[in-house]
């Protein structure tokens, strides 16, 4: 039996007034929990992903202990990435790890398909377990973009400055786009998949774009985002994008057929309005603020909320994810307080 659904979140996103400020959070699932930890000790993110009881309850934890307005599929971008013959492992402390870089054109004609009925039948099947049985809030689901799933592929796993990603898109803007292509093939198909099996708003994490001037993205990153984006639109449910350091690109995003645009920490949506951006804002706390005392993140969230309220179109979240040093007990209290100063 479908719980019935508390849609404030998915109001908000659609630009509709709402009693409350709906919040969430980035890497809320997991992270910092007490529980997470203790699987965590048995388990790795792979083996909790793969076993859909067990994910469905990392992705549910948080809805139940910090009282947030959504939830947000735990899983990693990198989820889909082995379908098409990435070798990618999770590493403790280093995170993303590809054994198989790409460094030809070759690398990439040899890049499978998706089919995710078959290839990451796991992850549908913990969408359906979550919306048909276990959760009163929307589930979001994601994917890499395709900038930021390249960056880990051509590096080869993390990197502070993206050289060997930027020197490859210049010198081979060929494969570049073949690889855009192959990518934004993957995440349309992978994507339509988590809404057909139940989830009701999706994000696109382009965590690194950041990296490149407005000049570049517009000629090696915005045509293929387009595509992706006006593939999902047909399915009717709120397209949110995010990343890190991306001030520079709001106005672009802007342009996208998106609902939502997520800020990081370094632009208010007082600023990112007076730049004219028109779409839904999602943000932006500080993470590192979490790690203060109350009296601070309380001052700092009434500057955000005022902002919000004041602009009328906000969901409120960090300005990047939740690390794992943070008190739970904050992120429930930081709920509550949203929950409760927006209502006045």
């Amino acid at each position: 039996m479908v719980k019935e659904i508390n849609d404030t979140l998915i109001r908000a996103y659609n630009g509709e007034k709402t009693q409350h400020t709906p919040a969430w959070y980035m890497r809320q699932a997991g992270r910092s929990q007490e529980e997470y930890r203790k699987l965590k000790q048995k388990y790795s993110l792979f083996e909790i992903t793969h076993q859909p009881e067990l994910c469905a309850y990392v992705t549910r934890l948080p809805v139940e202990h910090y009282g947030v307005d959504g939830a947000i599929l735990y899983k990693d971008i990198m989820s889909p990435l082995p379908a098409l013959g990435v070798d990618v492992e999770i590493k403790s402390g280093i995170g993303p790890v590809i054994h198989n870089p790409i460094s030809s054109y070759h690398d990439i004609e040899k890049l499978g398909t998706i089919n995710p009925k078959s290839d990451v039948p796991y992850v549908l099947d913990t969408i359906k377990l979550l919306t048909e049985e276990q959760l009163d809030v929307p589930l979001i689901g994601f994917s890499g973009a395709p900038f930021t799933l390249a960056s880990y592929m051509i590096e080869g796993g993390p990197s502070k400055n993206y050289a060997k990603t930027k020197s490859f898109m210049y010198r081979e803007p060929e494969a570049w786009f073949a690889l855009m292509d192959k990518l934004a093939d993957m995440t349309i198909t992978y994507v339509e998949a988590q809404i057909h099996a139940g989830a009701k708003a999706i994000q696109i994490f382009d965590s690194w774009v950041g990296a490149l001037n407005a000049a570049d993205y517009r000629y090696f990153i915005k045509p293929v985002m387009t595509r992706i984006f006006s593939a999902l639109r047909v399915h009717q449910v709120p397209l949110i994008v995010f990343g890190v350091g991306a001030r520079h690109l709001l106005l672009e995003w802007n342009d996208l057929p998106v609902d939502v645009i997520g800020l990081d920490w370094r632009t208010s949506i007082t600023e990112a309005r007076e730049l004219g951006v028109t779409k839904v804002l999602q943000g932006n706390l500080d993470p590192a603020l979490l790690l203060t005392n109350w009296e601070t993140i309380e001052k700092r969230t009434e500057a955000i909320l005022e902002d919000g309220m004041n602009d009328g179109n906000h969901v409120f979240n960090l300005g990047h994810g939740v690390t794992p040093d943070v008190n739970p007990e904050t992120l429930k209290r930081l709920t509550a307080f949203v929950h409760a100063y927006s209502k006045r």
